[in-house]
C-alpha cells in the first residue's frame, strides 16, 4: 500500500484534476459520454480523474476502462447530510470498479451505516485503494487525516450546514491554507468552485497539493451560460 500510495500522490503532485460528472436532466447524463469528457480531459494535462456523482458505479467502470490515469471514484446519494460514498458498501463498491482513489464524506457527520470513519477507511485500503475525504472545515481535516485519509480535499465548504453562507461563490482557499499549516505533512486537495485557472495556481501556492476542476471545464451548459450572462443573452 505504502508504495501505491506514494506513487499516486506523486503522479498528482502539483497538478490538476477533472471532475467529469452530469446529473440527472444534464444533456451529458450518460456514462460513454462521462467516459469520453474523461478521454478529453486526459488528452488535456489532467493527472487524474474525478467521477462517479449520480452516475455512480457505472461511470466509475466506464471512466476506468477509457483512460489509464488514476481514477477518484465515489458515488452520491439524494439525501440530507452525508451524501458522497455514503458507507462502507458503497466505498468498497467503487474500489471493486477500479478507482485507485475512493472520494467519500470526511466530515464529523453521523454516517447513515453507523460506522465511523476509520473503520471505513480500513475497508477500502484492505481493498487496495487509497482514500480521499472530503471535509468542510478544518477541523474535519484534522480528523479525517487522524482516522487514516491519504488524502483531504475542501471539496465540502460551502455544502454543510455549519458551513453554508460562511464562505462566497469563489473556492475556499483560507481552509486551503489552514488545512496546510495544520498538516504539513499531509496531501491536500483543493476543490471546490475553482472556476479560474488563477485560482487553481492561488490553492497551489497555498500548499495544495492538487487541485480539483469540474464545471469549468466539463459542464458546457455552465460554461454557456457564464458567456452569454456576459454578453446579455
Amino acid at each position: 500500500m505504502s508504495m501505491n500510495r506514494n506513487g499516486l500522490i506523486r503522479q498528482l503532485a502539483g497538478g490538476l484534476i477533472v471532475s467529469c460528472q452530469a446529473g440527472r436532466g444534464h444533456a451529458l447524463r450518460d456514462s460513454a459520454a462521462i467516459a469520453r469528457m474523461a478521454s478529453a480531459a486526459a488528452d488535456g494535462g489532467a493527472r487524474a480523474i474525478r467521477c462517479g456523482g449520480v452516475g455512480g458505479l457505472d461511470d466509475v467502470a466506464a471512466v476506468r476502462e477509457a483512460v489509464a490515469l488514476p481514477v477518484i471514484g465515489l458515488t452520491k446519494q439524494d439525501r440530507d447530510g452525508v451524501f458522497i460514498t455514503p458507507t462502507l458498501d458503497d466505498a468498497v463498491a467503487v474500489a471493486r470498479r477500479g478507482a485507485e482513489i475512493v472520494a467519500l464524506d470526511g466530515t464529523s457527520r453521523p454516517r447513515p451505516d453507523g460506522l465511523d470513519l476509520a473503520a471505513v477507511i480500513k475497508a477500502v485500503h484492505d481493498e487496495g485503494a487509497l482514500v480521499m475525504a472530503d471535509v468542510a472545515t478544518l477541523p474535519d481535516g484534522e480528523l479525517a487525516a487522524a482516522a487514516g485519509a491519504d488524502l483531504v480535499a475542501s471539496t465540502l465548504s460551502g455544502y454543510t450546514e455549519d458551513t453554508a453562507g460562511r464562505v462566497g461563490p469563489g473556492p475556499d482557499l483560507e481552509l486551503v491554507a489552514g488545512l496546510r499549516r495544520a498538516l504539513p505533512d499531509q496531501p491536500i486537495v483543493a476543490e471546490g468552485r475553482y472556476h479560474s485557472p488563477e485560482s487553481v495556481a492561488e490553492a497551489l501556492r497555498l500548499g495544495a497539493t492538487a487541485v480539483v476542476v469540474g464545471t469549468a471545464i466539463t459542464d458546457p451548459t455552465w460554461i454557456t451560460r457564464s458567456f452569454a450572462r456576459a454578453v446579455g443573452s
